[in-house]
């Protein structure tokens, strides 16, 4: 398999364990998305899994942007980019945004 191919390989797998860990972690803290949300966030995953295959980096990212998301999303965002172990903290400001909107729901 060639590097591209090996690399998709990598991400679908990656991606796949971590929805199942992030959706499992969230129902945990009842924590339930929508159905757009759950798109979103699933996209958001994948996107993280490639980058972390692949090295890519996240363009700059102002911090104080996620200055009123709360400290339980930023928690648990921080949980799940600690899983993938080689994501710098900018994604968890990003995905700590999806926790955030969808403890709305409730």
């Amino acid at each position: 398999m060639n590097d591209v191919g090996e690399q998709a390989a990598q991400t679908e797998t990656l991606a796949k364990t971590m929805l199942e860990q992030v959706y499992s972690l969230l129902a945990r803290h009842n924590i339930i998305p929508n159905d757009v949300q759950q798109q979103m966030l699933t996209s958001h995953v994948r996107a993280m899994a490639h980058r972390s295959v692949t090295g890519e980096p996240l363009p700059e990212v102002e911090a104080d942007l996620f200055d009123e998301i709360s400290a339980d999303s930023m928690r648990l965002a921080r949980e799940v980019v600690a899983q993938f172990g080689n994501l710098p903290d900018e994604e968890a400001w990003l995905l700590s945004v999806h926790f955030e909107v969808a403890k709305d729901n409730l």
